[in-house]
């Protein structure tokens, strides 16, 4: 399904929820609303549905405008953070049940749909189940197949795996990618999460109280963000951001101090005026990538596990500092450490915010979740 924003906007009393906005989502892909929590995400999809109806602005629907109709008149799908099941009605009536409510299809068919979509999602062998029987992932996974099995060519996913552990997440993640890259739906998936967006890949759309701030292909946007605001919510942990002056002279950037980094050749004909510039905390490392990177003696202030990396936080008199690194690292608070960033891996936002010059994109190495 192609279907087109046009001008969309959302007032309730007051509060603005999603200001005028046009956008087009790319039919039979995956795109991605990635935004903070309050961005507009959910409310944007009501909008979507039919749930809700906009305060200005049209909906179109293969170029027809659906933006009065009702959402029980829609060819749609939803799923939704909380894992919405029938209690009373085992995992297949479950997923049978908006196909007997359509009323067009005989037992048999009804019977092969939901097997096939309970096959695709791992939980087969649970059909005869009730849903108090299954653990949290089962009972999601039972949700999305109630969702897929009506095969609607628009299928909206408000935050699924919010709710999951870690390790769920992860799973699942997976598969759906490689569930939706092999059908024609049109897939809206909403996240907070920009890991979820990059490792699902498609179109992202992003959001930031209520404005549309980017949208493109994934890995443009988490290349190219085009603004400042959109780095900060395309990273986690947050981008590492400083204050700069740059030279002329010697074509390096002053961040205070004994701090002057050298300029990455994609900064070159940046002038000689004041930026903030910005590095992931996946691109600071303990160790030297090459001949060019630029040391930096910091002090610990914490060290951060989180899952499989950790988050070390350092400070370099007024300059804070996050690096993931890969692995656990115990580093006392309080103690010296040396951090290594590489100037070609440096992004830079003019005074307007706007970006003035991002790295080449190149091959991503090692085990880093993030592209390079």
């Amino acid at each position: 399904m192609q279907l087109q924003l046009d001008g969309i906007s959302k007032q309730v009393g007051a509060d603005t929820h999603i200001y005028p906005l046009s956008l087009s989502l790319v039919p039979g892909k995956i795109n991605v609303l990635l935004g903070q929590t309050r961005a507009g995400k959910t409310t944007l999809m009501r909008l979507m549905a039919g749930l809700d109806k906009p305060s200005s602005g049209r909906l179109l629907a293969d170029g027809v405008d659906v933006t009065g109709v009702s959402v029980r008149k829609r060819q749609l799908a939803m799923v939704y953070q909380q894992f919405v099941n029938y209690p009373s009605f085992t995992v297949f009536e479950n997923i049978a049940s908006p196909l007997r409510l359509a009323g067009q299809l005989g037992e048999a068919e009804i019977r092969s749909r939901v097997e096939a979509v309970a096959d695709k999602l791992h939980i087969a062998h649970l059909l005869q189940r009730l849903p108090g029987e299954l653990s949290g992932g089962q009972q999601q996974r039972t949700a999305m197949a109630r969702a897929l099995v009506k095969q609607a060519p628009l299928l909206l996913l408000d935050e699924p795996l919010v709710n999951l552990d870690y390790k769920l997440r992860e799973e699942l993640r997976a598969e759906l990618k490689e569930l939706f890259q092999h059908s024609q739906t049109t897939v809206v998936y909403a996240t907070t999460e920009p890991q979820e967006a990059l490792l699902l890949g498609g179109n992202t759309i992003v959001l930031d109280q209520g404005r549309l701030l980017q949208q493109g292909p994934t890995l443009e946007v988490f290349h190219h963000p085009a603004s400042m605001r959109v780095a900060e919510v395309f990273s986690d942990p947050p981008m590492n951001l400083f204050a700069a002056q740059v030279s002329g002279a010697q074509r390096a950037a002053e961040l205070g101090g004994d701090i002057a980094l050298p300029l990455g050749p994609h900064l070159q004909a940046l002038g000689s005026e004041r930026y903030t510039l910005g590095v992931r905390p996946s691109h600071v490392r303990l160790t030297p990538a090459s001949a060019h990177d630029y040391r930096l003696h910091c002090e610990v202030e914490l060290a951060e596990i989180s899952g499989s990396d950790t988050y070390l936080h350092t400070r370099h008199g007024e300059i804070s500092l996050v690096a993931q690194l890969p692995g656990v690292h115990e580093l006392a608070p309080g103690s010296a450490v040396a951090l290594y960033l590489n100037p070609s891996e440096v992004f830079a936002f003019g005074a307007d915010g706007r970006l003035a010059g991002s790295p080449q994109r190149r091959q991503a190495q090692g085990s880093a979740p993030w592209p390079a």
